[in-house]
């Protein structure tokens, strides 16, 4: 199963679409104009001495793609993929690159879309991840969503070392 999903345009919309999911019994999300697509868990190929949060790489259509663990990244609990579990891919503009990641999740929830008044900004304390990697903190009932900054979960550096370790080079071909 693969589902294609349409980006947001912002600049037309003053609604915000984010893609929830889970981590780790959290609820994350990221803005949808980052989602390429959501895939089901496949298998992913190992990449020798790579960071521990590296799980590998897989073949999205011929393009060599990475698939960073989110649980591992961000230091919470480690677990093997179930039957829910599924690769995020995301198109995101690091340090003038564009790049495809995947991102394992325990689950993908829902597509929820919101008004700027509904995300709060990001506490300066308790959170389970740094600060940075937050753009801000959404309620919804009695969960709170984790909105990623995905810019700032992946710097320049990390890019870096994943492009050298993978030998990948994570600009598109063709859009």
């Amino acid at each position: 199963m693969t589902t294609q999903v349409s980006p947001n345009t912002q600049q037309q919309d003053p609604n915000l679409q984010i893609l929830t999911f889970v981590l780790d019994n959290e609820w994350f999300s990221t803005e949808i104009q980052h989602i390429q697509e959501v895939l089901e868990y496949r298998r992913v190929t190992p990449v020798p001495r790579t960071p521990s949060y590296m799980l590998g790489v897989i073949n999205l259509r011929g393009k060599v793609v990475p698939v960073i663990d989110l649980r591992d990244y961000f230091g919470l609990t480690i677990t093997t993929p179930t039957v829910n579990s599924c690769i995020i891919i995301v198109d995101i503009m690091i340090e003038g690159e564009e790049a495809f990641i995947g991102l394992l999740a325990d689950s993908v929830q829902e597509v929820l879309e919101l008004t700027a008044d509904q995300i709060q900004p990001a506490p300066s304390l308790g959170a389970r991840i740094k600060t940075k990697f937050i753009k801000g903190i959404i309620r919804q009932e009695e969960d709170m969503i984790i909105l990623l900054h995905l810019a700032n979960v992946f710097n320049g550096d990390d890019l870096a070392e994943l492009k050298e370790m993978t030998g990948t080079p994570m600009k598109s071909d063709n859009g």
